[in-house]
C-alpha cells in the first residue's frame, strides 16, 4: 500500500533550484517553472484524460504537470504517429491533445514553454490517483495501458538514483540531457521524473545527431548524465564527435553490446550504466555492462522466476507482474536466458531470438539487423529469417559463414531479407508489426518471381 492521501504540492525542494535547462542553457528555477505550469493549467479545458504531443522537453513536462494539476490523466501512446495517437484517443472519449510548435499532427491546446507565468498558490496533485497511462511499445504484441500514480514514480524514482549511487557529491545534481522522447517509459524516468523529484535539472531539448548531443552537453553545467540508447550511443562513439565532461552515461530500451559499452567509456572516459526495465515494471535493474554481464537489481524490487517469466514484485506497482523475461537469480543478482516467446526449440535444440540476432549483428559488415521467424507453413515449421542492413560487398554467403562459427547450424537463417534500414522507432525498438510486414512482403516478392 502506498502511503499518504489527499491532494500535496507538487514539487519539493527549493524555489531557486533548477528544474529546467531552457534551449540555449538558461536555468529555469522550481518557482518559475511552477508560474509556468499554473499559467497553463487555468488554459487547460475540462477532461479528464490529456495526449501530450510535445516535442520539447520543457514544454512536455510543463504540460504534464498542468493537467496533473486539474486532475487530468496524461496519456502517453507508444508512438506520435497520427493513426496510433488516433486510436489511443478513441479508447479514452473527451480526451484532447496538447502539443508545442514542433509537435507532429494537430493539437487542441499549443503549450509554450516560455510563455510567462501566473502567481498563486502551489499547484496540488493528489499522489494516489493515476498520474500517467503508458503504453508498451508493441515490439512482443499489441500495445498493453499501463497507469502509473505519482506516489509509485516517486518510490521508483527513488530507486533510480540508488542506481546511480556513488556518482554525485553533496548537494550537487546531475545536468541530464536525453537523446529518448519523455513519452517513452524511460524517457519519463530518467528525463522527467529524475528533474521532478530527484536531484536533477533537465535541458530542454531531445537532440538527435552527435553534433546536436555534444552542442546541448556543453550548455548545461557539469555533472553531466547522458541519457540514450545503444542506437544513439553506437552513432556517437562512430562520430568521433568530442562531448564535454560526462559524469556518466545510462542507457536502456536494447542490449547494449559490451564492446560498445567499453568502447564508450574509454572514450568519454566515464562510466555506462545500462538500466533494465520495462513499461510494465519501470526500471528494475542496473550493470556495468563493460565489466559485467549480470544484473544487480535496484533496492526495494524482487524477482520469482516462473515457468512462462518471471514475476516482478515493489512497492510501486499495486500488484505483481509477469514478465516474459526468464532469469537465472543469484541473490540479489540475475542473469537474463532469454524470453519466454523468444526461446526456439528445434530438433531437440534450444536457442533465443535474442541471442540469434545478438550474432548476426556481430557479423562483419552487418551494420544492423535481427532475427525472426516466419509465418507457419504448411507444415506448420515457422523459418527463421534474418532482416539485415549491410554492406553491399558482404554477401548471403559471407554471413552465413561467419555464423556457421558460432551458431548451431538448425539455428542457420533460412532467407536473407536485405532493407535499406530497419523501422526502429525512437527508442530503436522493432514493432512486431513493422518485422511481419517486411517479411510478408519478401514472400510476396519471391513468390511472384
Amino acid at each position: 500500500m502506498l502511503a499518504g492521501a489527499g491532494r500535496r504540492p507538487l514539487l519539493d525542494g527549493s524555489r531557486e533550484q533548477p528544474v529546467l535547462f531552457a534551449p540555449d542553457g538558461v536555468p529555469v528555477s522550481r518557482g518559475e517553472f511552477l508560474a509556468r505550469v499554473r499559467a497553463l493549467a487555468a488554459a487547460l479545458p475540462q477532461a479528464t484524460h490529456v495526449i501530450n504531443l510535445c516535442e520539447r522537453r520543457d514544454a512536455f513536462i510543463i504540460g504534464l504537470c498542468a493537467a496533473a494539476s486539474r486532475g487530468q490523466v496524461t496519456l502517453l501512446p507508444p508512438s506520435r504517429a497520427e493513426d496510433v495517437v488516433a486510436e489511443v484517443q478513441s479508447r479514452h472519449p473527451g480526451s484532447y491533445r496538447i502539443g508545442d510548435a514542433a509537435a507532429n499532427g494537430s493539437v487542441d491546446v499549443h503549450v509554450d514553454p516560455a510563455s510567462p507565468g501566473i502567481a498563486g498558490d502551489d499547484p496540488l496533485i493528489d499522489p494516489q490517483s493515476v498520474f500517467v497511462i503508458g503504453f508498451t511499445s508493441g515490439s512482443t504484441g499489441a500495445p498493453m495501458a499501463y497507469p502509473k500514480t505519482f506516489a509509485g514514480f516517486r518510490i521508483s524514482t527513488a530507486q533510480n538514483v540508488a542506481a546511480l549511487d556513488g556518482l554525485l557529491d553533496h548537494d550537487e545534481q546531475f545536468s541530464v540531457v536525453a537523446t529518448v522522447p519523455p513519452q517513452h517509459m524511460y524517457g519519463m524516468e530518467l528525463s522527467v521524473l529524475l528533474p521532478l523529484v530527484g536531484p536533477a535539472a533537465v535541458h530542454a531539448g531531445r537532440p538527435f545527431f552527435p553534433q546536436d548531443i555534444a552542442a546541448a552537453l556543453a550548455q548545461v553545467p557539469a555533472p553531466r548524465l547522458l541519457v540514450t540508447t545503444p542506437l544513439h550511443l553506437r552513432a556517437l562513439v562512430e562520430s568521433g564527435v568530442e562531448l564535454p565532461e560526462l559524469k556518466v552515461i545510462v542507457t536502456a530500451t536494447a542490449p547494449l553490446p559490451q564492446e560498445l559499452a567499453l568502447a564508450a567509456e574509454t572514450r568519454y572516459g566515464c562510466e555506462v550504466r545500462e538500466m533494465f526495465g520495462s513499461t510494465e515494471t519501470c526500471v528494475i535493474a542496473r550493470r556495468r555492462t563493460a565489466h559485467e554481464s549480470d544484473w544487480t537489481l535496484l533496492p526495494g524490487v524482487e524477482l520469482q522466476p516462473q515457468a512462462e517469466g518471471t514475476l516482478v514484485l515493489r512497492e510501486s506497482l499495486p500488484q505483481p507482474v509477469l514478465l516474459a523475461d526468464l532469469v537465472e537469480l543469484d541473490g540479489r543478482r540475475f542473469a537474463l536466458r532469454g524470453r519466454s516467446a523468444d526461446l526456439l526449440e528445434i530438433a531437440g535444440k534450444r536457442a533465443s531470438l535474442a541471442d540469434l540476432t545478438r550474432r548476426l549483428q556481430q557479423v562483419p559488415g552487418v551494420r544492423d539487423g535481427v532475427m525472426a521467424q516466419a509465418a507457419a507453413d504448411a507444415q506448420g515449421v515457422r523459418r527463421l529469417i534474418a532482416i539485415v542492413v549491410a554492406e553491399n560487398s558482404v554477401g548471403d554467403e559471407d554471413m552465413l559463414a561467419v555464423l556457421r562459427r558460432s551458431s548451431d547450424p538448425v539455428f542457420l537463417p533460412r532467407r536473407i531479407v536485405r532493407v535499406d534500414a530497419l523501422p526502429r522507432n525512437e527508442t530503436g525498438k522493432l514493432p512486431r508489426a513493422e518485422i511481419d510486414a517486411i517479411i510478408e512482403r519478401d514472400a510476396r516478392a519471391r513468390s511472384s518471381r
